[in-house]
């Protein structure tokens, strides 16, 4: 594995935990929530920036790209 991909897979993995210590969800269902409103889509596309800023940041940004989506939290 390309040692950039492991990268991404690695940092989308722990944006998923965080998101799921924010809401205080399983992370199971932290996982189908981003799935479901585009949120992991989110985070592969833009990987690129999104990594170069603290992961409070990113599940801000991360977070509302799921509301414009259809997704409640907040």
């Amino acid at each position: 594995m390309e040692k950039d991909t492991k990268n991404k897979i690695e940092y989308i993995v722990v944006c998923i935990s965080e998101f799921a210590n924010r809401f205080k969800i399983p992370t199971q269902q932290a996982y189908a929530y981003l799935k479901r409103y585009k949120g992991i889509d989110y985070l592969d596309e833009f990987y690129d920036v999104e990594h170069l800023f603290s992961i409070e940041d990113t599940i801000d940004n991360v977070t509302s790209m799921c509301k414009q989506n259809g997704g409640t939290l907040a």
